[in-house]
């Protein structure tokens, strides 16, 4: 089969699509036939060995994909011809980026109801990242008051969205040009972070949701007893210490594989809830050029790989 892998850390030009064995299922496995696969910021920062989370080269990488089974393997839950997402094995390898993946069946879910597979492999990391932060750390409800930082970006545009489908109230940090496109998906007040002091702005805050690295100024517009979820510096035990002083909670999130919060997202996708946005598709040579405009730091919404 094919897959994108690395032989060295470096730039886009050292992910090349080389014939590699094609995996096959065990118990408890299937066999995806990937159709897209989506491109995070981490892939970036895995490649360049930024973040060496997969040791030395070579490798695949890439985590999220939507396909459908080809194979089932002894006790699996879905069976072939089942369409299916999700983000198996991270922090560990996957390599997603290919045109098939072996996964443990618990480990992805069946893909929401109308929705394209280039759309359903934009949703695995970002949005499990979105809920596991907002939903089962910081227990976002009807009237919570949440902060989000980089509120149009792959993470941020589903933080908006699941926050609003649980009731809160939201304030979205974007430049400018991004406004409408937050309003869009709910946001109830959006603030432009280069040209504003959000902390000037904005108090009482229950819920920050940070996927920058600003998370000491959260303690400005958090009200006591308010959560900082960070996903950035989740392995900052001194910022966690900082906040706890300071009567607030930190909820440092990494996230994981979750079959059961898969489900729960593509629920609310089914129910018009959530949406995501794909900025732009690339097909699996071109990956790449997909990190170079993920690496931008300008998308709006999320980048996906289209395998043919």
């Amino acid at each position: 089969m094919r897959a994108v892998v690395q032989k060295a850390f470096g730039g886009p030009e050292v992910l090349e699509v080389a014939e590699v064995e094609r995996p096959t299922p065990r118990s408890g496995e299937v066999l995806v036939r990937v159709r897209a696969s989506g491109v995070n910021p981490v892939d970036v920062a895995v490649r360049s060995g930024l973040l060496p989370m997969l040791g030395e080269p070579p490798f695949g990488v890439g985590w999220d994909v939507s396909g459908v089974v080809e194979e089932a393997g002894a006790g699996a839950r879905f069976r072939v011809g089942d369409e299916v997402f999700g983000m198996p094995f991270f922090p560990r390898a996957a390599t997603g980026y290919a045109e098939y993946v072996a996964v443990p069946s618990r480990q992805v879910a069946r893909k929401p109801a109308g929705l394209d597979h280039v759309s359903a492999a934009a949703l695995p990391l970002a949005a499990l990242t979105a809920w596991q932060g907002l939903v089962d750390a910081a227990g976002v409800g009807p009237g919570t008051r949440v902060l989000i930082h980089r509120a149009a970006g792959g993470v941020g545009h589903f933080a908006v969205q699941i926050a609003k489908a649980r009731g809160a109230y939201v304030i979205a940090l974007a430049s400018e040009p991004k406004h409408g496109f937050l309003r869009e998906l709910g946001a109830d007040e959006v603030i432009d972070y280069r040209t504003a002091d959000y902390t000037a702005l904005v108090s009482d805050v229950d819920v920050v949701f940070d996927s920058s690295s600003e998370n000491v100024r959260a303690l400005e517009v958090l009200k006591p007893g308010g959560v900082l979820v960070s996903i950035m510096e989740h392995w900052n035990t001194e910022l966690a210490a900082a906040i706890e002083a300071a009567g607030r909670r930190f909820a440092g999130v990494s996230v994981e594989p979750d079959y059961a919060s898969l489900e729960a997202i593509a629920a609310l996708v089914e129910g018009g809830r959530i949406r995501p946005h794909v900025a732009a598709t690339f097909p699996l040579e071109e990956a790449g050029r997909a990190h170079e405009l993920v690496a931008s730091g300008t998308v709006q919404g999320k980048v996906v790989l289209t395998v043919e």
